[in-house]
């Protein structure tokens, strides 16, 4: 997964194809020949990109995280000067979706996670963990750039501590059946809010 993947259609393709089948079917029930057949690609065009499912999977969390990332700074730069509210409510609200128990991301989290002790998932997992940290943390660091959040703040503590949320807040939402002790968006965003003031 180390590798650069430059997008074009085919692997896009590959990613939504991917998607629907575990929203259909789930992770541990899609096959790489379930894909091959939604996608209509072929085996050495998916190849081209991925070694094998989990793989693929871990690329799709990693393409989540970089499309919310052009979301955040869509807010940074609709954001009035030193206002860090668009930007920790577009935060939080993303957080809110892709922690849902159904959202296809927490479907592969729990998959991936699920089979830590396979090196290659560990490595995966592992990535995925510092890609999404070194963004968290950059989202910080842009914030106190525009003086929005102010520079005291740690922003590599603050990020670890924002993953720290995210996973749990991801976990609680898989295991409570109960929707009203689920966090809402407004929580996350005063949570988030009053962390970086």
């Amino acid at each position: 997964m180390t590798k650069s993947i430059q997008r074009n259609a085919s692997f896009d393709t590959i990613l939504e194809a991917t998607e629907q089948l575990i929203k259909e079917k789930g992770c541990r029930q899609t096959t790489l020949q379930d894909i091959i057949e939604k996608s209509g690609l072929s085996k050495g065009a998916i190849y081209h990109y991925v070694s094998g499912k989990d793989e693929l999977y871990g690329l799709i969390l990693k393409s989540k995280m970089e499309f919310m990332n052009t979301g955040f700074d869509g807010a940074v730069a609709s954001a009035p000067e030193k206002d860090a509210v668009l930007p920790i409510q577009f935060i939080a609200k993303g957080m809110a979706q892709q922690t849902e128990g159904q959202d296809v991301t927490s479907k592969i989290f729990t998959y991936l996670l699920s089979q830590i002790d396979n090196p290659k998932i560990e490595a995966i997992l592992g990535e995925l963990y510092g890609f999404s940290l070194a963004t968290a943390r950059s989202w910080i660091e842009k914030g106190q750039t525009a003086g929005a959040i102010p520079a005291e703040i740690n922003a590599e503590k603050m990020a670890s501590l924002f993953m720290v949320f995210t996973y749990g807040l991801r976990v609680q939402n898989l295991i409570s059946k109960n929707t009203e002790q689920r966090i809402q968006i407004e929580d996350i965003f005063t949570l988030l809010f009053r962390s970086l003031q």
